[in-house]
């Protein structure tokens, strides 16, 4: 099953990039589909990997990046809360800033990588469940497992801001400390999904 989707989304990212009009009743209407669609179905194109630019219909501007924001706050509005309150505020206190150019750039960089962690972090997870024979029961491996990788999300999302702190007081630790103690978590973390993967196999 996850390599069926694995191998769809592959595919939708091959599909030439999807146009979407949008009118001045706020409708957004899909080229390639010949249909109107929602934000939420905008929504779902992204999870699936499916590329699409929002043009304004009557001036033919490129309206992709207010369309995406559009999406969070919808998101975000739902309960789905995934951008903490410091973080949001920090972010706002960039624009104007003089650092402003920088942060895209590093917002982009720090979310590939947090991506690909992620990605081989459910390799290295469905590789040790895979090797477990069936009289062993996965699940308490598995909850131990959720519990790790959980703890180490919400690590990663308390440095996800981009900078330090301006308010941060003297003595607190380096943004560097931070980042090389959460590489350490995630080292720990898949040592211990290896070990797990091979008492299975002795088993």
């Amino acid at each position: 099953m996850a390599e069926q989707a694995k191998q769809h989304v592959a595919e939708d990212a091959t599909r030439p990039t999807v146009v979407i009009k949008k009118y001045a009743n706020r409708r957004l209407y899909n080229t390639e589909a010949s249909s109107y669609v929602t934000l939420e179905d905008l929504a779902h194109m992204v999870r699936d990997g499916r590329d699409f630019v929002v043009y304004d219909a009557k001036s033919g501007d490129d309206i992709t990046r207010g369309v995406l924001t559009q999406i969070i706050v919808e998101e975000e509005a739902k309960g789905r809360s995934l951008l903490p309150t410091s973080f949001l505020r920090q972010l706002i206190g960039f624009y104007g800033d003089s650092l402003q150019s920088l942060v895209p750039r590093y917002l982009e960089a720090a979310m590939g990588t947090f991506a690909r962690q992620q990605e081989q972090m459910r390799v290295s997870v469905e590789q040790a469940m895979g090797n477990f024979k069936p009289m062993v029961n996965p699940l308490a491996g598995l909850e131990e497992v959720s519990k790790q990788n959980m703890a180490m999300m919400e690590r990663a999302m308390t440095l996800f801001s981009p900078f330090p702190r301006r308010d941060s007081t003297p003595g607190a630790p380096a943004e560097a400390d931070e980042v090389a103690a959460l590489r350490e978590e995630v080292q720990l973390l898949r040592q211990r999904l290896a070990k797990a993967e091979s008492n299975s196999g002795k088993s």
